[in-house]
């Protein structure tokens, strides 16, 4: 899996403040899991022109951090999250933005900070050569009744069909969605529906590297 990491303060303490937290990442990471900065704060500031702020908005409900940024802005904040990743042993060059949304400005400051690759809603980019693999990232719809149920058929439906077809298949989860017994059971069943389709789990990370070897 490649996972999604928050360093600054979201929902409560920041990562450098939850040192058991950084020590599980570590594991995962050993393991193979591929760690990714998410930003920093998950929060989306007044920066940026109302068009960019307006569609961070409604695409993101509050969370595009990055949708609207100059590249001094991008700057400052991953100068900040790189400095806490670093000191938590988790480095890394892959980026996600909150809400799959970035600034062609923060595009550049990702690629001036040294981030090798990031994703959207369609696909991963590799930010050396600029090379994307195209694949949407199925999500659930959390909140309840048959709305949540259709979205979650939907997704095992997509993912199963798009296995089939040979497509890069993206299954994204948010940490709310595992405290949803029903939403649990359709990624399961998502996953297990793409392998038996002959499907390889993989990371973003190992996904942009096979490009360029």
């Amino acid at each position: 899996m490649s996972l999604l990491v928050i360093p600054g303060p979201w929902r409560g303490a920041g990562l450098a403040e939850r040192p058991d937290y950084a020590s599980f990442l570590r594991e995962r990471r050993a393991g193979g899991d591929e760690i990714m900065v998410h930003g920093w704060s998950h929060r989306a500031g007044p920066e940026g022109g109302w068009p960019r702020r307006m569609v961070g908005r409604a695409v993101a409900r509050g969370a595009a951090e990055f949708a609207a940024l100059s590249t001094d802005e991008a700057a400052a904040k991953l100068r900040y999250a790189n400095a806490v990743m670093a000191e938590s042993g988790l480095s890394t060059t892959g980026f996600t933005p909150p809400g799959w949304l970035a600034s062609p400005a923060a595009e550049q400051a990702l690629r001036a900070a040294g981030f090798s690759h990031t994703t959207d809603h369609f696909g991963a980019k590799d930010l050396r050569t600029g090379r994307r693999h195209r694949g949407f990232a199925l999500s659930h719809r959390p909140g309840g009744g048959w709305s949540e149920r259709f979205g979650a058929t939907m997704l095992v439906t997509a993912a199963r069909r798009n296995a089939a077809h040979g497509g890069l298949v993206r299954l994204a989860l948010h940490p709310d969605d595992l405290h949803r017994p029903g939403l649990r059971d359709a990624t399961l069943r998502a996953i297990d529906a793409v392998l038996h389709a002959g499907a390889q789990a993989t990371t973003y990370a190992d996904l942009v590297g096979s490009a360029v070897d």
